[in-house]
């Protein structure tokens, strides 16, 4: 079966089935995979920031209304909910800041808020490449739930 490759934009999410692979490019924003490892269904969310204050703004920005419209589409699309299991990526300190400016700290907010979302729903965190100082690019292999993450300088990483 031919596979393909969807890229997931900035402030946007994916949703889609094996034998196909999501792909993004993270820095302080976080990437969230959810996967149905029966149906082979799964889902990439690029999420820019912890909570959507704005209701009149793009709800794909943010970890907390991405993460609920993710869920409810993946549902629809046949993925059973209580089999879902999740993996995180990114949440870089791209720039010199200090931590408790509000740009030094996105990545940690962003990454926290994530993990917090994600325990409301009762979705385990298998596996997380987080913070650091560097990118990533993700790809999230819907055949197999496998996240192969590459980074400028660093050995490829397969979690």
């Amino acid at each position: 079966m031919e596979f393909k490759l969807i890229t997931v934009p900035i402030a946007d999410y994916k949703i889609s089935q094996s034998p196909d692979i999501l792909r993004t490019i993270l820095g302080s924003c976080v990437g969230i995979c959810l996967y149905d490892p029966e149906s082979r269904i799964g889902g990439l969310a690029h999420i820019m920031l912890p909570e959507n204050n704005d209701k009149s703004t793009n709800p794909k920005k943010y970890a907390d209304s991405a993460i609920a419209l993710m869920i409810d589409e993946l549902r629809k699309k046949g993925a059973n909910i209580e089999h879902l299991v999740a993996k995180i990526a990114g949440g870089a300190s791209m720039f010199k800041m200090p931590e408790n400016s509000f740009i030094g700290s996105i990545g940690i907010n962003n990454v926290q808020k994530v993990r917090e979302i994600l325990d409301n729903y009762r979705i385990t965190i298998i596996s997380q490449d987080v913070f650091g100082d560097y990118g990533r690019t993700v790809d999230f292999f819907l055949e197999t739930g496998k996240l192969k993450i590459k980074s400028l300088g660093r050995e490829d990483k397969e979690i």
